[in-house]
């Protein structure tokens, strides 16, 4: 488009005008994009500017004057273009943390960007130019939007200037406040939250400060300076290092004893220091809470000077209230020095007193907390837990709770320090308020991972736990089962806790306990990580109905708890098919329809526990007494119906669950059912949608509904666009599994006409050689890839249609189930079997006649004798003769195979070469392919339907007279046999061919 109008500016000064202001539209989107925030705002802007581009180009192609308004028109848009461009290129020079600061004034100069384009679009003069009605429109409709638009600063980023003005104007932030403004920025621009991104963007935040500086901009310069200062306190801006360097120069330089506060520090109406200090009209400053409350008295007069005072003007001191800040913290900071030299003297009642000071500066401000690391008063105190002092233990254990709380850095440093957790947990022991002390810092420091494995380790930490679940302090009691839920993350403290008797207690307050106690209980077990065994042993000890009595609750809340508990148990097999016969499934599947699907994280959980369950009912071979899952047909229909209103995630558990049932003892049922609600239309759905892995799990449980040969409730389901979708997963899934079960249902097609034309159009015959010849793909899966690909050629080979037989033929593909009755599986040399004996049904009627010569031709040439079998001119693929294939010798090779399908199969193809036309001449072959013992060792397996084969084939092989002499003796023994037996259709055949061997006469009473 660019060449183009590049081309048309050759013409005239308007076609340069508008190509030169396309450009710059051009220009002025690319570098929007460029912008690395406020994206939706510039995506809103830039779909503006690319309709103003369509409408300029559409303008280059209409045949328009050149006029003074229409240059004009464009010159200005030209200028206002580039307005809007200048404001982008100085955003991509600023910094991420500047633009989000600047959010309000960005937004407000593209309000401004976009209404003066929309006014320069609008002064295009229309009127003269002559161009169509439609463009006229287009125009008038852009210039409206544009100048109608409203951009707005983003939520977030409007929250985060909330925070940033709260922190500036109160001005004492602490770190916490830091840290989390600092996570709600780096979120906001797209920066990772560590250390070294940070500290680049508050860098490049410094240096916006110091060309605010250079630019005079004093007010941008101080509001950039105060933003420092907050972001400053954060951790991740200023690591421990330079804080501690920081605060060691300041502390060395105060001296060792503390100032007296200055006279201004003081209220003048309540004598005591101020902390928030405001001035009054009259000059004087006053605690803020003190002259409120003055004022509130109904004093209209300043308590100091008399004079009147306008009530409504209270002016904070910053000042006075930074220099009271510093003095204080002076005095704290010397006060922190010199208790750590106290806390190693032997007066214990001087100890107590030192850790209260220490406590009540740790509440004051979390500042004070920070100090006392960088003192290095964790490793004193905790030597101090050794104290045979109960005070000085507890005061201890509530300090550094003080200290790791919101700290994890002070959390590892505590568990570092040698024995701590021990002395800690040596606490757990002790009087009831030292255990409570003990626990809550416990608590406190298993919130990081590194800690929290590290307690499950202290030697009788778990058995003092467990024993305090039963302690009357009912708060001691939930935060034990708060710790021990977290120390189950780890195996190894699970089976702790199963030694320590922690599961049974737990139990006993599951079944007993009050309603809110079970709800503790169950909350528990849904939480903690149990191993197979504790799974066993709970759902043995009786934990199901406590469960399934939650479920039966009103409370939803309630049941989304038990559901997790359950969820647990179910993994197991053993444990599926208790739950099952303790009747947790009707249930569950009532919360699955009538409450579920307005939480999509029950509906989950539901699904996957009847999956569960589903499964384990594969499992119980061994078990005297079968459990069914989803008796009832309506349970079937409503639990499936469930696909169409779900996400893939909870589709593919409920698939998986049918996939189960479908394979269980009430496979048979299921699969009944499955059909009689058209399931496989469901299946065909989402097969056609192409979803992974929903499509994998759809094409097994298609497979499952084709196991019986039942094709009633499938044929009319079944698309050409769905056989398409088999034949690409085959050729081109990385899933061998997926590929396998696809050729599996091609396999179990229903054998209608109109599903193998869509078979062969959709090129599936050469998708199947490749199946059968390609040693190389899905090699972990070939046995089954081969088994199916040759029932599935099946189809294609009937007698019955020789025009889908020479497509096959000319594939070359008789070659290969040749090969196969050599080397494949018993199913393959079976279906391979199958296919060579529908061929050669149709080869005696496509063997060529041999025509006979001339008589000059009879002196000359040697006659042409033809296939021995089929009398005419026979070929592989002409007539599809088994000669030519090759395929008499295995095919004789399988009579004596151990597996009857294969037997019957090769027994079948042989016996082609009888049924025809010629059967002499077939029993001819077959005899000199040695193929006459084996059929009449076959005769003795008892399988009237292989028997009665056999026996009218030989009885019309015995019309030949060296078959019949070579073969009398052996076969008259095993005839005999047969006519001793209690089937008389076999007894009446046997006496025959007895007969055909001259050993019965025709008129016994065996016929």
């Amino acid at each position: 488009m660019a060449n183009e109008l590049v081309a048309r500016a050759s013409h005239a000064p308007t076609s340069e005008l508008l190509s030169r202001t396309i450009f710059a539209v051009f220009d002025t989107i690319k570098a929007a994009n460029e912008v690395v925030i406020h994206k939706e705002n510039l995506k809103r802007f830039s779909v503006h500017l690319k309709n103003v581009s369509l409408i300029l180009k559409s303008l280059s192609k209409q045949d328009i004057h050149n006029s003074a308004s229409l240059e004009n028109a464009m010159n200005g848009l030209y200028r206002e273009v580039g307005v809007a461009k200048q404001l982008f290129v100085e955003c991509n020079n600023r910094s991420k943390v500047y633009l989000l600061i600047n959010s309000r004034k960005i937004v407000t100069h593209l309000n401004c960007c976009t209404k003066d384009i929309g006014r320069a679009v609008s002064l295009i003069p229309l009127a003269s130019l002559d161009i169509n009605s439609d463009l006229n429109q287009q125009i008038s409709e852009l210039c409206k939007k544009m100048l109608d638009a409203e951009y707005q600063t983003a939520a977030a980023d409007e929250e985060i200037l909330k925070k940033i003005e709260t922190a500036i104007q109160e001005g004492n932030v602490d770190r916490s406040y830091a840290n989390q403004l600092l996570t709600c920025i780096a979120d906001a621009i797209g920066v990772p939250l560590e250390h070294g991104a940070l500290k680049r963007e508050f860098e490049e935040l410094k240096n916006e400060m110091e060309n605010a500086k250079s630019r005079v901009d004093v007010a941008e310069a101080l509001h950039m300076k105060q933003i420092i200062a907050v972001l400053g306190k954060a951790d991740f801006i200023t690591s421990a290092q330079e804080k501690e360097t920081r605060y060691f120069e300041k502390r060395n330089s105060l001296g060792e004893r503390p100032l007296m506060p200055l006279q201004s520090f003081y209220c003048p109406i309540s004598l005591a220091i101020m902390a928030d200090p405001v001035e009054t009209s009259s000059g004087k400053t006053f605690e803020r809470r003190e002259i409120e409350k003055w004022f509130a008295e109904g004093n209209t007069l300043c308590p100091l000077t008399r004079l009147p005072l306008d009530t409504k003007i209270l002016r904070p001191n910053k000042t006075l209230k930074q220099s009271i800040q510093e003095w204080k913290d002076r005095n704290t900071m010397i006060t922190i020095s010199a208790i750590k030299s106290e806390l190693e003297t032997n007066d214990e009642e001087g100890v107590v007193q030192s850790l209260e000071k220490l406590q009540k500066l740790c509440l004051e401000r979390e500042v004070h907390r920070e100090w006392l690391k960088m003192e290095n008063y964790i490793t004193v105190l905790i030597g101090l837990l050794s104290s045979k002092n109960r005070e000085i233990r507890k005061h201890v254990l509530l300090i550094l709770c003080m200290l790791a709380m919101d700290n994890a850095d002070n959390k590892e440093d505590i568990a570092k320090v040698d024995n701590a957790l021990g002395l800690i947990v040596r606490s757990l022991s002790r009087q009831a308020e030292e255990r409570k002390l003990a626990l809550v810092l416990l608590l406190e420091l298993s919130k990081c991972k590194m800690v929290c494995s590290l307690i499950g380790s202290i030697q009788g930490s778990i058995l003092l736990l467990v024993s305090m679940i039963n302690s009357d302090d009912v708060e001691a009691a939930k935060h034990a089962h708060e710790l021990l839920v977290k120390l189950s993350v780890l195996d190894q403290n699970v089976i702790e806790m199963a030694k320590a008797n922690y599961l049974k207690p737990l139990l006993l307050k599951l079944s007993t306990g009050s309603e809110n106690m079970k709800i503790v209980m169950t909350e528990t077990l849904s939480k903690i990580t149990l191993t197979d065994q504790n799974k066993l042993s709970l759902v043995k000890d009786g934990a199901l109905q406590p469960l399934v009595q939650l479920l039966l609750n009103d409370d939803l809340e309630i049941k989304k708890v038990a559901v997790k508990a359950l969820l647990q148990f179910s993994s197991l097999p053993e444990n599926g098919l208790q739950m099952i016969k303790e009747g947790v499934a009707p249930p569950l599947l009532e919360l699955l329809y009538c409450h579920s699907l307005q939480s999509p994280t029950l509906l989950e959980q539901v699904v996957a526990t009847i999956m569960h369950l589903a499964m384990s009912t594969t499992y119980q071979h061994a078990e005297p007494e079968q459990v069914s899952l989803l008796d009832s047909e309506e349970d079937i229909y409503k639990f499936f119906s469930l696909i169409s209103l779900t996400e893939p995630e909870i589709q593919n558990k409920i698939l998986r669950a049918f996939q189960a049932l479908c394979q269980s003892f009430y496979g048979l049922r299921i699969r009944k059912r499955l059909r009689q609600i058209s399931a496989a239309k469901v299946l065909v759905h989402l097969l056609e949608l192409n979803t992974q892995p929903v499509q994998v799990n759809s094409l097994k449980l298609f497979y499952c509904l084709t196991e019986d040969g039942d094709d009633g409730n499938i044929s009319s389901h079944i698309t050409e666009r769905f056989i398409k979708v088999l034949l690409t997963i085959i050729e081109a899934s990385d899933d061998a599994e997926a590929m396998v079960t696809a050729m599996g249902i091609i396999s179990k097609l229903p054998q209608e006409s109109h599903m193998t034309q869509w078979l062969l159009d959709s090129g599936a015959l050469k998708t199947i050689l490749t199946c059968l010849t390609d040693q190389h793909k899905h090699v972990s899966h070939k046995k089954q890839v081969i088994e199916n690909s040759v029932q599935a050629l099946c189809r294609f080979t009937v007698s019955t249609n020789l025009e889908w037989q020479k497509r096959v033929a000319l594939e070359g593909i008789i070659p290969v189930l040749v090969q196969l009755l050599h080397s494949g599986t018993p199913f393959t040399k079976q279906n391979a079997a199958i296919s060579i004996k529908q061929f050669s049904e149709s080869s005696y009627r496509l063997s060529e006649p041999i025509k006979k010569p001339s008589i000059f031709k009879c002196c000359l040439v040697a006659k042409e004798t033809g296939c021995p079998a089929h009398l005419g001119t026979c070929s592989v693929e002409s007539s599809f003769c088994i000669l030519q294939a090759n395929a008499l010798e295995p095919l004789v090779r399988m009579l004596a195979d151990q597996d009857d399908g294969t037997r019957e199969a090769s027994l079948n193809a042989l016996l082609t070469l009888v049924d025809s036309e010629a059967p002499q001449s077939g029993s001819k072959v077959l005899a000199n392919s040695n193929a006459i013992a084996p059929m009449i060792q076959l005769s003795s397996v008892p399988i009237p339907r292989l028997q009665e084969r056999i026996l009218i084939a030989l009885e019309r092989i015995f019309q030949l007279d060296d078959v019949r002499n070579k073969y009398k003796v052996v076969a008259t023994m095993h005839l005999v046999e047969i006519t001793q037996g209690k089937d008389s259709r076999m007894r009446s055949l046997a006496a025959k061919c007895l007969a055909q061997l001259g050993e019965l006469n025709k008129q016994s009473s065996y016929f």
